[in-house]
């Protein structure tokens, strides 16, 4: 048991019927602000080709086709092709054009 760490130890001598912490053992294997991770949240999830196509307004026909010429960014899981809406998102973003009235002096 000596290459397991401090807490793991003390959480498993604990575990023992009988071996409940004393207040001042168990704040002590609470972590601190160094010992924190970082939880990610669950991942996006992923939607087919009709929930992309009504995403953008366009048939599923055109998404299909975005697809085989690679001009949308998609995933192939097998023969399935799915999307993450945010990437759909930023994707058309770049076909953003800005109205207005141009005038010449």
């Amino acid at each position: 048991m000596n290459d397991i760490p401090d807490q793991m130890r003390r959480l498993v001598n604990h575990s023992r019927p009988g071996g409940k912490p004393s207040l001042q053992e168990a704040e002590s294997d609470l972590p601190t602000s160094g010992d924190m991770i970082t939880v990610r949240s669950t991942p996006e999830p992923v939607v087919g080709v009709k929930a992309a196509a009504r995403f953008l307004g366009v048939s599923p026909s055109l998404v299909y086709a975005y697809v085989e010429r690679r001009q949308v960014p998609h995933y192939r899981l097998g023969r399935s092709i799915r999307f993450r809406i945010s990437e759909l998102n930023e994707w058309i973003k770049r076909f953003h054009v800005y109205g207005g009235i141009e005038i010449c002096h």
